[in-house]
């Protein structure tokens, strides 16, 4: 379990004055819960912390993937501008759910999920953390039932609100609307690089994925080849018997090393990959936000033009609706500034994410590549040595 520190928050009464602040999550023990159509997974979440606002310095709670779903959805809603980060997907085919790789990855993933939101400066504090950390089981439930407005909205297809935005380029094609959009070359050049860097990634996984079936097909085939070649081996003399025994349980061994290797592939090479995909459709979700945040800044700005324009008519003509009309101005003025400032936050907000998600991928995808390289060498010169151990007895055989 990774111990995260932070700057600049409070010391805790309770931990010695020179220990820094630390929050450190692990999620463990996956465990199948119930049978049929409502069987599903529960984890263990352990916490341990010197914040002063968590109880105790250790906590345990058991959550299910719904309650991280909750956890998330609250964070996107009440922090735009912020890459959440993001959530495995949902296995929709009932043969995968419950096979122990896809519940170690899904672990894996939800680990990762949580530390990232636990690491955050400003997520870290949030109170839906705190709710997700320490509350128990029953409390856990009545906050997800409990959701209202906002809330109910969960937004399982971030990427709905991008195609939302995207829907009125054909609005604008088709006569419909007078496009409103954000006119900054900074952030066209930010869009192109997300949509770009989405599209090497998913290229990237797939072929990933390509090289962990095809190490699981040779170390199959080879499992195959050597179980043969013994029974073959059992059928000839001793000097040839013997070394096609050994090449048969040579054979076996570097199949159980070709399926551990393609097992270390999948989790420390594949499934990273695979994360960032999930963590740029996060970000591209925080770009629609932006997106939006400006047309509704534009589009209240207009309003609030034309809305000037009627008052001074009214003030003119000395109307007696003249007051309300005020009112409803200043109202307007009000929710304009606020949407203003809205956009603003998110614009600083994108800014500061944005180099804190090129960071974080420099080191994730750095590490990543070293594991594949190291698991690479280290499977090839297992297989050298393996054969190259051979090559003296089948020289034997094949000069006798």
């Amino acid at each position: 379990m990774q111990q995260r520190s932070f700057s600049g928050v409070s010391q805790s009464p309770r931990s010695p004055s020179k220990q820094p602040p630390y929050l450190a999550v692990s999620v463990t023990d996956p465990a199948k819960m119930g049978n049929g159509v409502q069987a599903y997974i529960s984890y263990k979440v352990i916490t341990k912390t010197n914040l002063p606002e968590y109880q105790g310095l250790e906590k345990i709670v058991i959550r299910r993937y719904s309650d991280f779903v909750w956890l998330r959805d609250r964070l996107f809603e009440k922090y735009k501008g912020i890459f959440i980060p993001p959530l495995p997907e949902k296995s929709t085919v009932e043969k995968f759910r419950f096979t122990a790789e896809f519940i170690e990855m899904r672990r894996q993933a939800l680990d990762i999920f949580v530390n990232r939101i636990a690491s955050h400066h400003e997520l870290q504090q949030s109170e839906d953390l705190r709710i997700f950390l320490q509350a128990d089981e029953q409390t856990m439930e009545r906050a997800r039932s409990q959701e209202s407005g906002i809330f109910k909205k969960k937004p399982a297809d971030l990427m709905q609100i991008f195609k939302d935005v995207q829907s009125r380029v054909s609005d604008v094609v088709l006569g419909k609307e007078k496009p409103v959009e954000e006119l900054n070359p900074d952030f066209e050049k930010l869009k192109r690089y997300v949509f770009e860097l989405e599209d090497h990634l998913a290229e990237a996984q797939k072929h990933a994925y390509r090289l962990v079936k095809r190490h699981r097909e040779l170390g199959q085939s080879l499992s195959d080849f050597g179980r043969a070649v013994k029974l073959l081996g059992a059928c000839e003399g001793e000097a040839l018997g013997k070394a096609f025994a050994e090449l048969g349980a040579k054979s076996e061994m570097l199949s159980v090393k070709l399926q551990k290797e393609a097992q270390h592939l999948l989790m420390n090479f594949e499934e990273p990959l695979k994360d960032y995909v999930r963590a740029v459709h996060s970000v591209k979700g925080t770009i629609a936000e932006r997106a939006a945040a400006f047309r509704q800044h534009c589009e209240l700005a207009e309003t609030i033009k034309l809305k000037e324009i009627d008052l001074n008519k009214l003030r003119l003509t000395r109307s007696e609706r003249t007051a309300d009309a005020e009112h409803e101005y200043e109202e307007l003025k009000a929710d304009g500034e606020e949407a203003r400032r809205r956009f603003e936050t998110i614009v600083r907000l994108m800014n500061e994410e944005m180099v804190r998600f090129q960071e974080e991928k420099t080191l994730d995808m750095g590490l990543a590549f070293h594991e594949f390289a190291k698991g690479q060498s280290r499977l090839a010169n297992g297989i050298a040595d393996a054969w190259r151990s051979l090559l003296p007895k089948l020289e034997a055989c094949s000069s006798s």
